[in-house]
């Protein structure tokens, strides 16, 4: 073994547990062993330069550097290059109008449409006549308080002047449906889902090196289509139900899909009620300016004889909805990481949901067709036997049972 190659093991074993000033004088104290030619030698095997291997050879002998402060330093006060944003003191500037163009009233800079990395941004900067590295903008972004962060869905939109006043409202309408034993639901509905071997949001305990191989695409498969899953939450009796629709997301399907709940387990449950309370959103085909929901509506109260209470909530605060917490998050977390290769695995995957606090659900496939944009007249909307509560009467109401 050559003379090179035995101070590179050695240097190669030693080397990580020192610092800058520790391999300095290691390299020193080899290359002085060595004599004539060893300060090229010793540069050689372990890469440090033969300027650094000199100065090693001034400190050895000598105490060790110390600052003002009394504690050990690698480099002398003064010592090492002069910090890239001391010697360009623009950087902070310029860095900012490129990761906050309209803060900075430069809104046209390219780099607005593009993917703000930090190669990206180095490369900009570059570009603009200040050099710097990819490393150096990370560190020059920490230094100024900036961060990598995700959107944050907190923005509800323009506050109603009354949307406080509408959950009290609501509240108290569910106090009192269950303080009287009156059925109480909370419906809405859940994100399409795409039917087929695709990727699925999460993951899921597996065996090493064993993913659950997919597609890598997510185009429709025409064949299997896509489902939308309306849910029913009852309050009192923490159960959900879904009705996995495979055409539209109507209204007509979103009564069709009450209607089946009441049938199979809402009438067996709640016996002689006095009247049925539906919370919604506002929008959806559930909304409370959709015709046809009303419409759909006034046939399910003919149907099951009683009295329907719909309240809505104000518009833009749909996370409000307690089936989006109580029902719908908890079978998001049951099939993360699961594709949804059928109806079948669906069904099975919702059905199987529970918690802690004893949720139950039930689902089934809705298989009618329920077509898009049904119109339905001025004269037809009078029809329904709808009385408007005193608050918000557009956004509470009743529909009563009728002769139509």
């Amino acid at each position: 073994m050559s003379i090179e190659s035995e101070i590179r093991k050695r240097f190669q074993a030693l080397g990580s547990e020192l610092n800058e000033r520790g391999r300095r004088l290691f390299a020193a104290s080899e290359a002085n062993v060595l004599g004539r030619g060893g300060i090229s030698a010793v540069s050689r095997a372990t890469g440090i330069s033969r300027r650094a291997i000199y100065v090693g050879l001034n400190e050895i002998g000598k105490p060790p550097l110390r600052g003002p402060d009394g504690r050990r330093r690698v480099r002398r006060v003064g010592g090492g290059r002069r910090a890239l944003r001391e010697i360009d003191p623009a950087l902070p500037d310029l860095l900012e109008t490129l990761v906050e163009p309209t803060a900075r009233g430069d809104p046209g800079t390219n780099l607005r449409w593009v993917s703000k990395s930090l190669r990206h941004l180095s490369a900009e900067m570059t570009t603009r006549g200040h050099p710097i590295s990819h490393v150096t903008v990370r560190d020059l972004l920490r230094e100024m308080d900036y961060s990598i962060q995700g959107n944050s869905k907190e923005i509800e939109g323009i506050d109603h002047p009354d949307r406080d006043a509408q959950f009290q409202y609501i509240n108290r309408q569910v106090k009192l449906a269950l303080r009287t034993h009156q059925p109480a639901i909370s419906v809405d509905t859940k994100k399409k889902e795409l039917i087929g071997n695709f990727k699925a949001v999460g993951k899921e305990w597996r065996p090493k090196a064993s993913p659950i191989r997919v597609l890598t695409h997510d185009f429709m498969i025409k064949k299997l289509g896509k489902v939308s899953p309306y849910g029913i939450y009852d309050i009192a009796n923490n159960i959900g139900w879904v009705s996995l629709g495979i055409t539209h997301d109507t209204a007509e399907f979103a009564v069709a899909t009450i209607r089946r709940w009441w049938k199979k387990l809402g009438s067996r449950i709640f016996e002689k009620p006095k009247y049925l309370l539906i919370m919604a959103d506002s929008g959806g085909s559930n909304g409370y300016r959709v015709r046809l929901w009303k419409v759909e509506l006034q046939k399910l109260a003919n149907k099951i004889g009683v009295p329907i209470r719909v309240c809505h909530f104000p518009p833009g605060t749909s996370k409000w909805n307690k089936i989006e917490h109580r029902l719908f998050s908890f079978i998001s977390k049951n099939w993360r990481g699961r594709p949804l290769i059928s109806h079948v695995v669906m069904i099975k995957l919702i059905a199987s949901t529970t918690t802690e606090s004893g949720l139950k659900v039930r689902c089934e496939l809705d298989p009618k067709v329920y077509t898009k944009g049904i119109k339905i007249s001025k004269k037809a909307l009078q029809s329904v036997n709808l009385v408007e509560g005193k608050f918000h009467g557009e956004w509470n109401y009743t529909i009563s049972p009728g002769d139509n």
